[in-house]
């Protein structure tokens, strides 16, 4: 049992001052507003939030950050260095790499990843000795890091979709799939889950699927979180309404795939018949706004998506960024550009975005929040920076960074304390997968 106390704590009620937690078994069992310190208790520098999730997550393409921002070519250059990313990588590189990236996430903030993971087999498409190699990396660097995954294992089965049909598997494509969904299916029932590790799903999207194996596959998926990529450009728009004659969403909503447990990521491009469909069966949507100015893939309706009921979750795709106080805020100020209004999401809202809906959207319903039965994950952030100094603890959300996370807490294990993590400095470790991985031929 541990004990701890702070000034300012973030509730599902709001900022409460003065504020006891008593963890056990890795979870909350007291959470007292204005109480006294013990003398056992561990003070608490700045603000305490809950842990904060980041629920749309490609390790692999941490590689490009910094070296694909100039190409103006609508991310023909992107996908290219992409797809070369993906052609490099062993199971050996994919933990190396997966290690550095899951560790800067957890110097953010960050308890919980949802990896989109499609990178499955071996180049051509030859399979590994353990069919789940690629995917063991993965858990293997979020153990050892100390942050909670979901393995949102991707069913990717066609090349594209265009107004004639589905294109067949190109290149490194053949790495992404199983070649059936029996056969993707059959090899993702082999993933053991564990305290940290959560088996989700994933259909990559209706370019990638066919509407008759989407079917099928949410079917074999059945009550675990399941994500999709929903219209997150124009063109899958507009080539879904050409062959299928719908929307993504109505033809989701028409083979039964929408549900309690989907989320639709990205979202950007939506109708308001779309949001109804999502609001009317429950469904949850992530949006990464970092990745998706990056690409200059539009702005989510945010708002209109909250109006309706639908949770929105965060997360950094492929890396531009990895700091869920941008994401948080740059919801607001999308909001405000378009509306020319500001205090369009309150900073409660905010911080649900960056918290609970996440933890929701992955299938940790006992987490995202502080208060007793929930698990103890939890983060500080300094009110002392040269960011945040001067900062209302109630607005901190607005002038914090990654850089400003003094304390990351994961099932009241202590993994980053003083901003450094535990198992010391992150740079050196990023750079050395870097550096191998542009090595690898």
């Amino acid at each position: 049992m541990s004990s701890f106390w702070a000034e300012h704590v973030w509730l599902p009620s709001g900022l409460a001052r003065g504020v006891r937690l008593v963890v056990d078994d890795g979870r909350f069992v007291v959470v007292e507003p204005r109480a006294t310190r013990h003398p056992e208790d561990v003070k608490l520098r700045g603000v305490v939030f809950p842990g904060l999730a980041n629920a749309h997550s490609h390790v692999f393409q941490r590689v490009l950050r910094g070296r694909t921002q100039s190409d103006a070519d609508n991310g023909i250059t992107w996908r290219a260095k992409m797809y070369d990313v993906a052609e490099r990588l062993n199971p050996d590189l994919y933990l190396a790499l997966a290690r550095a990236t899951f560790a800067e996430m957890a110097l953010a903030g960050i308890t919980v990843v949802g990896e989109y993971h499609y990178l499955h087999h071996g180049p051509g498409g030859s399979r590994y000795s353990d069919p789940n190699a690629m995917g063991a990396a993965l858990a293997r660097a979020a153990h050892e890091v100390g942050i909670r995954l979901t393995l949102l294992d991707t069913l990717y089965l066609q090349g594209g979709l265009t107004s004639e049909g589905h294109l067949p598997l190109d290149g490194v494509q053949q790495r992404f799939s199983d070649g059936t969904v029996e056969a993707w299916a059959a090899r993702t029932a082999r993933i053991e889950q564990t305290e940290l590790l959560r088996r989700g799903a994933a259909i990559h999207s209706i370019r990638a699927v066919s509407r008759e194996d989407a079917a099928y596959a949410a079917q074999l998926v059945g009550d675990r979180p399941l994500h999709m990529y929903v219209s997150e450009q124009p063109a899958e728009n507009l080539a879904c309404q050409m062959y299928y004659g719908t929307t993504p969403t109505e033809l989701l909503a028409d083979i039964g795939v929408l549900g309690s447990e989907f989320t639709a990521v990205h979202a950007t491009h939506l109708t308001e018949r779309d949001i109804s469909l999502l609001a009317d069966h429950e469904c949850q949507v992530v949006v990464c706004p970092t990745s998706e100015q990056d690409m200059a893939d539009g702005v989510p309706a945010v708002r209109r998506l909250l109006d309706a009921g639908v949770p929105v979750g965060i997360g950094t795709d492929q890396h531009a960024f990895i700091d869920p106080f941008v994401e948080m805020r740059e919801l607001e100020m999308h909001e405000r550009l378009g509306s020319g209004e500001r205090g369009r999401i309150s900073t409660s809202q905010l911080l649900r975005c960056g918290s609970v809906h996440g933890y929701q959207s992955l299938g940790w319903y006992d987490g995202g929040s502080i208060a007793p039965g929930l698990v103890a994950d939890f983060i500080t952030v300094d009110l002392e920076s040269t960011r945040t100094a001067g900062s209302k603890a109630a607005e901190v959300i607005y002038t914090a960074s990654a850089a400003d996370v003094l304390t990351v807490v994961v099932g009241g294990r202590v993994i980053v304390e003083n901003g450094q993590h535990a198992f010391g400095p992150v740079a050196p470790l990023m750079r050395e997968a870097l550096s191998l991985i542009r090595d690898a031929s």
